[in-house]
């Protein structure tokens, strides 16, 4: 009874504070304070300017897609120690968490697939690609991006396939670090709890930046109390110059990082807990440079090219070594009466190199592969306040050959502050090697004989969106979207019987509804609130023997929800309140959670943050996978110091 009283109190304290109208301790607020309770107001929010829905700058209440911002103020106030974590504060993204360092992360569905990581998510940092065209896919482990360098994360729910290529099918995530002059100065970031400590360190000196961090993270345990082997020990260095003069502006950032991950078995935990798979070894590095040229009128020329090195060995299964080079142009030409004109080639070559194993293997082991594409996108002025965005990109690969993604939207300004836009567009993912050229075991005879018949998946998109802010304290943004699918991957039975091969054999379709809104309640106190519904539909195609296809490619909660409440207590004393909760997955039997997040920081001096973050309060949970080897995500405590000088 004891027990159960105290843990009640502890969720009421938390839960509290997001429903009262008014806290009296910061009844004389004073400016300053107001000030650090939000670095932007609502109508400043509206205007800041994001990029990655036309590759132009634009203000975010004007643009015709679904895109949510998460500023250095909102990652800041987060309490995330992580990138994966910090994701968990756009609305538009479903984030699932099955060990310590794996997360499956989607928009608009799809959060994975039998045999599959999420594929239809395309992520950029700082103009780089990190989507893998081994796996299609994202390692979230190998993104250490140091927290309190990035400027902006621009998330955008839907097609993005026009501007960024094939795999932008549901989703692009664009992270942008802040220029090398906005860095200046020392910074420690000193971060210790109960999952273990991050120290991450800077040094920005006149256009140059310096940073470095260190991570060390014990493991999680399954729901039956065993440990799960996924303790994970890494450290990542980089740093970026941004440099100018006239109109010519260039930028170069460079990377390395490495670490070492203890591999969760994917069966049952091994008697005593003993686990003895082996260490992931995970290492890589970039470099990336980028020239920008002002043209008269408003133009611009951009050139950017960026090399990048990874490497993993994941035992007893297999090695990876694989080098990307990618080169990118883009000609914004000036804005004229009837519209503006942006156009842009890539070009892509891969070396990829296997060790494979007695388990599996992919052949050829040894690869090149060339990617090429050109792109334009014509926005029209149909009348003062309507837009018309016009756009089309055909980009090739070596699977499946030339692919066509146009996309048409229409942008209406009904008023200063209400926008509605709509979009149809046309989709596609590319298959990676995964899909082709997969066998197993590794040695014939072999029981799955890869996939060279596979397809590119295919999506053709229906959006309406509506965007306002009726008040000035109050703005939000809805849309709701039809997804249809066809040439879905499948895993088929050879007519024979005699073994398995990937195959493109199913169809499916998806609506849905996502929402979000700001509320500046009083000058202290904003709330920011996000929902999200989600319903799919899959059926195989003639020919499919695969009928377990349609059940394993819904692994996604129904609806999501969450609520978000900051409050300035002070000059010097801040408060962020969060609650989410998620539908169960029917899939693996995953029950639905809540979470509930807190953090409270103190400036203890000028250049001094102290602050305390509790993930998690109201108990631990499960997110994604199967019950066997799933963790139960923890509560956490943390403590974290920040030191500028």
């Amino acid at each position: 009874m004891e027990i159960t009283f105290l843990r009640a109190a502890r969720h009421a304290a938390v839960v509290a504070p997001l429903l009262l109208p008014a806290w009296p301790a910061a009844a004389q607020l004073s400016p300053a304070a107001a000030d650090a309770m939000a670095d932007m107001s609502i109508e400043e929010l509206a205007n800041i300017q994001v990029t990655s829905v036309s590759k132009k700058p634009e203000r975010l209440g004007a643009a015709a897609a679904s895109v949510f911002v998460i500023t250095a103020d909102d990652i800041r106030r987060s309490g995330a120690a992580t990138l994966p974590e910090l994701l968990r504060l756009a609305p538009n993204l479903q984030v699932a968490q099955s060990s310590r360092y794996s997360y499956a992360i989607s928009a608009r569905g799809f959060n994975s697939s039998r045999n599959t990581v999420p594929n239809k998510l395309l992520v950029l940092i700082d103009g780089r690609s990190v989507y893998s065209p081994f796996f299609s896919g994202v390692t979230w482990d190998a993104q250490q991006v140091m927290l309190e360098d990035i400027e902006r994360i621009e998330v955008i729910s839907g097609p993005g396939g026009t501007l960024w290529g094939v795999n932008a099918v549901n989703g692009v995530i664009n992270i942008s670090t802040r220029a090398a002059g906005a860095t200046q100065g020392s910074l420690a970031a000193l971060r210790a709890g109960e999952r273990g400590q991050h120290v991450a360190l800077r040094q920005g000196t006149g256009d140059w930046r310096l940073q470095a961090s260190y991570l060390d993270e014990r493991h999680t345990e399954l729901a039956s109390g065993a440990p799960v082997a996924d303790a994970r020990h890494q450290w990542q260095a980089g740093m970026r110059r941004d440099w100018g003069s006239g109109a010519d502006l260039f930028s170069v950032h460079a990377n390395a990082y490495r670490g070492a991950l203890d591999q969760p078995e994917p069966g049952a935990i091994t008697t005593g807990g003993k686990l003895d798979l082996g260490t992931v070894r995970s290492s890589g590095a970039s470099l990336t440079a980028r020239w920008t040229h002002a043209l008269a009128g408003g133009g611009s020329l951009m050139l950017q090219g960026y090399i990048d090195h990874s490497e993993r060995e994941v035992p007893p299964t297999y090695a990876e070594r694989i080098q990307v080079a990618d080169l990118q142009f883009q000609h914004s030409l000036p804005a004229t009466g009837i519209g503006q004109l942006v156009w842009g080639a890539n070009v892509r070559h891969t070396w990829d190199a296997v060790t494979n194993s007695p388990t599996v293997a992919f052949l050829p082991a040894k690869v090149q592969q060339d990617w090429a594409s050109v792109f334009a996108q014509h926005e029209l002025a149909l009348r003062e306040q309507v837009r018309l965005i016009l756009g089309a990109r055909v980009e090739h690969n070596d699977y499946t050959g030339a692919e066509f993604l146009p996309s048409m939207r229409v942008a209406w300004q009904l008023a200063p502050r209400h926008a509605v836009w709509s979009g149809v567009s046309r989709t596609v993912r590319a298959p990676s090697r995964l899909d082709a050229d997969t066998f197993i075991p590794g040695k014939p005879p072999y029981l799955l004989r890869g996939g060279p018949q596979v397809r590119a998946e295919v999506a053709k998109v229906f959006e309406l969106g509506y965007r306002g802010q009726p008040l000035a304290g109050l703005s939000y943004s809805a849309t709701v979207f039809h997804n249809r699918y066809d040439h879905l991957r499948t895993q088929e039975v050879d007519p024979g019987g005699s073994f398995l091969t990937f195959d493109s054999k199913m169809e499916g379709k998806s609506s849905g509804i996502e929402l979000w809104g700001s509320y500046q309640a009083t000058p202290w106190w904003r709330l920011n609130l996000g929902a999200m519904a989600l319903h799919q539909r899959f059926a195989l195609k003639p020919g499919s023997n695969d009928a377990a296809a349609p059940r394993t490619s819904a692994r996604d909660p129904s609806h999501t929800a969450q609520l978000r409440s900051t409050f300035a207590l002070s000059a010097d004393k801040e408060l962020e309140l969060a609650w989410r909760k998620v539908a169960r997955l029917d899939s693996d039997k995953v029950p639905g959670y809540t979470a509930l997040d807190a953090r409270a920081g103190w400036r203890l001096r000028r250049n001094l943050e102290l602050s305390v973050s509790g993930h998690n309060l109201n108990g631990a949970h499960a997110e994604y996978g199967p019950l066997a080897t799933r963790s139960e995500i923890p509560r956490e405590i943390a403590v974290k110091l920040v030191w500028m000088h």
